[in-house]
């Protein structure tokens, strides 16, 4: 258990130091552990970590599913049904198949083999691309379906791996049960994950309370995730239905109060599992490049380069005709939504980028299969490593300035600027809606001198939100204002620290007002990041604002 434990700290330990190191570089933080991992993974002396593929489908997988599903607009899954579908399935199996062509044709593996190898590496991950463009200035309709994207092909992948591990193992395929059998596991996961999202928010709401509402919500994507997968399904569009779900019905069944602690725990549990994530992957360099091998070097290198080609050319070759074809050959469509630039396709062409689950996969292939080593795993092990590196790598690094050379960013940011002033004329439609209740209960039982007081408090609120619905600068009224408030609050600290060491208040007392300015502070923070898309710095004696 010790050893354990110790491997374990070590892991998290890293992650957080390799985390503040790729903010000091200013690199995505992905990047820089799949680097850092795969750096140590060779160092002399160190033991080797091996990744369980159980660990990552059945610890890490669900809450990061969850999680995104959740925090993804159904609105907006719905609204990019069509590109999403058309990627996470279509641009899937033809993404397989090209490459267990490439695989039967130019390796010489059997065609249920290649099969495999095109399954293992199909499905771009759904945290790397997203923990890479949301740090970007890119349109909101990219990252939509992107994320919608690597929400489900998953399951599609998934699905197809376990389909061509039966077909090697058995010797059997039957393509019109195969079609069968994914339909039905598909209705059915949409139909559970349903279910276990409605019965956790019901649960959560009867509890009514806000520890036992976050505990229930961490167990959410486990109930969503583990049945389907115990019984041959993927477990992954149960688990997204269930997060889309809570998204959807969680706004009038979740308390205020469960919501505020809510996102800081998932926050946290969130970066900790991709971190981890990240970093197993690259700790599994040591073990691909000198694990039991089957096949010579001239083999594996072959293997991997030509998987690469594929994986990355195929992905344009489906996105183009995707893309414009429907709309050439459909009028309708044509009308109701205008084809995009050729750059935002360019974008989504590009943005694939293989993670952990295509690993995990590689990693759960049978050593053994009809009394002999299983046929062509050490080569598809290597091929997913390197579709990993190369891509998550090599595209994630590059992706800034493809980005740039497109042109989205300017794009991005003029959309981030048109969304940001509609919000705060929303904030502005909330406010005056109060001050139209506060002026109904005037006169009532309500006293004369808190209705004043309300008053003034939500005018100047209004105030200060009108002056930054075109003025979202750092240097707006707003900023500024803030900026003067975090001094106060400071100055507070200051005398609430000079009277807790003279012996002037109890420690109960100091901890009271220490989370009564804890929570202003956050207040602050948050209504200037909101109204004006920048953030306050974490001292404001020295630095007052940041953009």
């Amino acid at each position: 258990m010790l050893p354990f434990l110790t491997l374990g700290f070590a892991l998290v330990a890293l992650t957080a130091l390799t985390a503040v190191a790729a903010r000091r570089l200013q690199l995505p933080h992905s990047i820089v552990l799949v680097v850092v991992g795969t750096a140590v993974a060779f160092v002399p002396g160190l033991p080797p970590v091996t990744l369980d593929p159980e660990l990552v489908l059945l610890l890490f997988l669900p809450p990061l599913l969850y999680s995104s599903g959740v925090g993804m607009s159904w609105r907006g899954f719905r609204a990019e049904l069509r590109p999403i579908m058309l990627l996470a399935v279509g641009c899937v199996l033809f993404t397989a198949a090209a490459v267990a062509a490439v695989g039967h044709w130019l390796l010489g593996l059997p065609w249920a083999v290649s099969f495999i190898l095109g399954a293992v590496v199909s499905p771009p991950d759904a945290v790397a691309p997203m923990a890479i463009a949301r740090r970007l200035a890119v349109p909101e309709r990219v990252l939509v379906i992107l994320e919608g994207e690597g929400l489900v092909n998953d399951a599609t992948a998934l699905i197809l791996f376990s389909f061509a591990v039966a077909a090697v193992t058995s010797g059997r395929f039957s393509l019109a049960a195969a079609v069968g059998t994914f339909a039905l596991i598909v209705a059915t996961e949409i139909l559970w994950g349903l279910a276990a999202g409605w019965a956790a928010l019901r649960l959560r709401h009867w509890a009514r309370d806000p520890q036992v509402e976050i505990a229930l919500a961490l167990l959410t994507p486990y109930l969503a995730f583990w049945p389907p997968h115990a019984m041959g399904g993927s477990g992954v569009i149960a688990t997204v239905a269930a997060g889309l779900y809570v998204s959807w019905n969680g706004p009038r069944l979740i308390s205020p109060a469960t919501r505020l602690q809510g996102f800081f725990v998932w926050g946290l549990v969130v970066g900790l599992v991709e971190g981890l994530v990240f970093l197993l992957t690259g700790l599994q360099a040591r073990a691909v490049a000198f694990g039991n091998r089957a096949e010579g070097w001239t083999s594996l290198v072959l293997a991997g380069l030509l998987t690469c080609a594929v994986v990355i050319t195929v992905r344009f070759l489906w996105v183009f005709p995707a893309t414009y074809l429907p709309r050439w050959l459909s009028a309708r469509l044509r009308t109701r939504d205008p084809a995009p630039p050729w750059q935002v396709a360019f974008m989504v062409g590009f943005t694939g980028i293989r993670g952990v689950v295509s690993l995990a996969a590689a990693l759960s292939i049978p050593l053994q299969v009809a009394g002999g080593p299983f046929p062509g795993r050490d080569l598809i092990l290597f091929a997913t490593f390197c579709v990993i590196v190369v891509t998550l790598v090599g595209q994630g690094a590059a992706l800034p300035r493809v980005i740039g050379w497109l042109g989205l960013d300017a794009a991005g940011r003029a959309e981030a600027a048109a969304n940001k002033r509609h919000e705060v004329l929303a904030r502005i439609e909330g406010v005056e809606a109060a001050l139209a209740r506060l002026e109904e209960l005037e006169g009532g039982e309500v006293s004369e001198d808190a209705v004043t007081a309300l008053r003034s408090l939500h005018l100047d609120r209004r105030a200060q939100f009108a002056g930054t619905v075109d003025d979202a600068i750092p240097g707006s009224p707003l900023a500024r204002e803030a900026a003067l408030q975090m001094q106060l609050l400071a100055a507070e600290r200051s005398a609430l620290a000079r009277l807790y060491a003279a012996d002037g208040v109890t420690d109960e007392a100091r901890r009271r007002i220490e989370r009564e300015l804890d929570l202003e502070d956050a207040r602050i923070r948050h209504v200037v990041e909101s109204a004006t898309g920048h953030w306050i710095a974490a001292d404001p004696e020295s630095e007052a604002w940041r953009g």
